[in-house]
C-alpha cells in the first residue's frame, strides 16, 4: 500500500488566508492562527458596517435637507410633514442632491409643497 502524503490541501488553505490578511500587524499576517481569526473579524466588520453606512447616508441626507430647507424658513420635520400630506414623493437621497447642486430648484419645490398644503388647508375649509 502507498504512502498518502498530507499537507498540500492545508498549505493551500493557508496561504490563501495569509493572503487575505495581508496588511495587517505583527502575527496577525504571519501565524495561520491570528490571520485566520483578523480576517474572520474582518469579514464581520464589513458585514455590519455595509448595513451600517446605508443609515450613515441617510443621516447626512437628512442633515442637509435639513440645512437647505432651515435657509428657506422651514424645518426638515415640517418639510416632510407637508410633502406627505401634498402627495409629493421624492426620496431623501435625490432631495438633498438638488439641495447641494441646485439651490435655486430646492427653492422652487418648497414653494410647490408650500402652495400645496395652503390649496389643501383652504380646500378643507
Amino acid at each position: 500500500m502507498g504512502r498518502v502524503k498530507r499537507g498540500v490541501t492545508a498549505h493551500k488553505k493557508h496561504k490563501r488566508l495569509l493572503k487575505a490578511a495581508e496588511g495587517r500587524r505583527a502575527t496577525k499576517k504571519k501565524l495561520v492562527r491570528p490571520a485566520r481569526e483578523a480576517a474572520m473579524h474582518a469579514l464581520t466588520y464589513a458585514f455590519r458596517d455595509r448595513r451600517r453606512r446605508k443609515a450613515q447616508f441617510r443621516s447626512l441626507w437628512i442633515a442637509r435637507i435639513n440645512a437647505a430647507s432651515r435657509e428657506a424658513g422651514v424645518s426638515y420635520s415640517r418639510l416632510m410633514a407637508a410633502m406627505r400630506s401634498a402627495g409629493v414623493d421624492v426620496d431623501r437621497k435625490i432631495l438633498a442632491d438638488i439641495a447641494v447642486k441646485d439651490p435655486r430648484a430646492f427653492r422652487q419645490y418648497l414653494d410647490f409643497v408650500k402652495d400645496a398644503k395652503e390649496s389643501k388647508k383652504t380646500n378643507t375649509n
